[in-house]
């Protein structure tokens, strides 16, 4: 480091140790060089910074001292715009400083192309006559050259002045690398690479993209061909995959159906303009009535058959309907139809007489197996007796808040909403508890808290014409420690007998009349026979829990 109290380290031009030396430069008298820069050049004003570039100037030692003086470099002059320059002209010199030297710059790299060697320009050179003999120069950097030292240590003003404000151009060529500025434009090889660079990455992509869709549309196209199911005459016709509108066709046969079914002397006219709406010009206009007595058609149903009409081929269908009158008589009718238009179902007709057939032929019914059934009765009897008779009452009536004392909270929603006063007065006639099978082994029959249990019930119920009717229920109830709850009821019960069928009569063809077994009542005061009761369980044993 140096010592600022020696004379050489010191700064105020040679005064004594101890002593503060004078801010700002030395006060000496001018160079000549010095007096013709300043005649060139307007005098910088001073400034309260120089007096601090002044200082940092002697901080920085550059070269080794010699004979016990320190070279102190000097930085030089604070650039100041002229009191009579405008910041436009300033710019204006800054751009021309900026593009001669860009120039400069340009004709060299074009010089070293040519083999030659890179020289400074006039203006900017700095000859060997510039440099006192006197003062030793150091080898500097491009940017700051060492300023030649006076006999006290001091820097001398005119020659760092100028070694400062002119540069000095090395002898060594430079190296053809450029780096452009922030922002800047990349230079001649690195833009025309960069510029190939991305066309590659364009081309690139491109094909990629171009690729990807064709692969893409050869995957749709392939995925997209008349492909169907191999399905044969069998599934065809189990599924009818036909063109022709069957359940338009068919609801169109029942209303006709309707109308051939219905007749009174009274209304012969009105019928008569009713079917001709319907049929084709030489179908019978009567329907096969010969305009006596009467007959009121209740209801028409579509029975599932439609036989392909041969003459018609896809356009006709024989539609079978079963028709039921106001007496109780279900009729089997078939009602030819043809349709013209298959997309929509438009231009239907009834293409013939209609003809009457007999009902479908019934199947027996296998026995159940009752073998595996065990039957608590202690637990149907206290069910019949407790609990049921007041459920059904309020279940009847679709009371919500009497219903809650019998069912479970997460009890289902046919066992909460019941019949809303449909059915009154309801008589609990019969009712078989089943046995889970884990507590079959049990003795007595121990049932856990939880435990679900299946009833069968028969109930009589009193309709709104005061008479009585009975029917049956599948109900699942649970066992608590409060007691038993109902979780869920579903209606029918299984014939337990099962065998054949009681009647194999056929309704009489043409006569419009049809067997009694198929042919029931339907007044709701019929007389019901009585459910057998079931067999007891050859473990017939009290309920271990109420």
């Amino acid at each position: 480091m140096t010592d600022h109290n020696s004379p050489a380290g010191a700064v105020g031009g040679g005064e004594p140790s101890g002593q503060p030396g004078p801010f700002g430069p030395p006060q000496q008298p001018q160079q000549p060089q010095q007096q013709a820069w300043q005649g060139q050049q307007p005098q910088p004003q001073q400034l309260p910074t120089d007096a601090a570039r002044a200082q940092v100037a002697a901080a920085w030692v550059r070269n080794t001292p010699r004979a016990g003086q320190a070279a102190v470099p000097s930085l030089p002059p604070r650039e100041t715009r002229p009191q009579g320059e405008s910041k436009k002209e300033k710019r204006e010199r800054e751009r021309a400083a900026r593009k001669t030297a860009y120039e400069q710059k340009k004709a060299e790299k074009e010089q070293r192309k040519r083999g030659g060697t890179a020289t400074a320009a006039a203006p900017t050179a700095v000859s060997a006559a510039s440099v006192s003999p006197a003062s030793p120069v150091s080898p500097v950097s491009p940017a700051v050259a060492a300023p030649p030292v006076s006999q006290h240590g001091h820097p001398a003003p005119a020659a760092s002045a100028q070694a400062a404000s002119k540069p000095v151009t090395s002898a060594a060529p430079a190296r053809d690398f450029v780096v452009p500025k922030p922002g800047g434009r990349i230079p001649t090889g690195g833009r025309r690479t960069h510029v190939a660079l991305r066309a590659t990455l364009l081309i690139t992509t491109c094909v990629f993209a171009l690729g990807s869709c064709g692969v893409m549309g050869l995957v749709i196209g392939k995925s997209s061909g008349p492909k169907t199911a191999g399905l044969d005459s069998a599934d065809v016709d189990k599924y009818r995959l036909t063109d022709f509108p069957t359940q338009q066709a068919a609801t169109f046969a029942e209303q006709y159906a309707l109308l051939c079914m219905t007749f009174s002397p009274e209304t012969a006219s009105t019928r008569r303009v009713n079917l001709a709406r319907y049929a084709s010009a030489g179908v019978d206009a009567e329907c096969g009535w010969s305009g006596e007595g009467t007959s009121t058609a209740v209801s028409a149903t579509w029975d599932g058959t439609a036989e392909t009409l041969a003459e018609y081929g896809d356009h006709g269908r024989y539609i079978g309907v079963q028709v039921r009158t106001d007496d109780g008589t279900l009729t089997t009718l078939t009602v030819p139809v043809y349709v013209k238009n298959l997309s929509t179902g438009e231009g239907m007709r009834v293409a013939g007489d209609v003809g009457q057939m007999p009902l479908p032929a019934r199947a027996d019914v296998p026995e159940i197996d009752q073998d595996s059934e065990v039957h608590d009765d202690a637990l149907g009897q206290q069910l019949q007796q407790q609990v049921l008779p007041g459920y059904f009452e309020a279940w009847g009536a679709s009371d919500a808040t009497a219903m809650t004392r019998f069912t479970t909270p997460d009890a289902s929603q046919a066992a909460t909403s019941g019949l809303s006063g449909r059915l009154t007065t309801p008589t609990i006639n019969d009712v078989a508890a089943l046995v889970p099978k884990s507590v079959q082994k049990t003795d007595p029959y121990a049932y856990p808290a939880g435990q679900a249990v299946e009833v069968r019930v028969v109930v009589d119920w009193g309709d709104p014409k005061g008479e009585t009717v009975r029917r049956a229920y599948r109900m699942t109830v649970v066992n608590t420690a409060q007691g038993w709850f109902i979780k869920d009821i579903r209606g029918g019960v299984l014939d337990s007998q099962g065998g054949r069928a009681d009647n194999d009569g056929g309704t009489g063809a043409g006569t419009g009349t049809a067997s009694p077994s198929a042919s029931p009542s339907t007044s709701a005061s019929a007389s019901v026979p009585k459910t057998p009761k079931t067999p007891e369980s050859p473990k017939g044993k009290p309920a271990g829990k109420s």
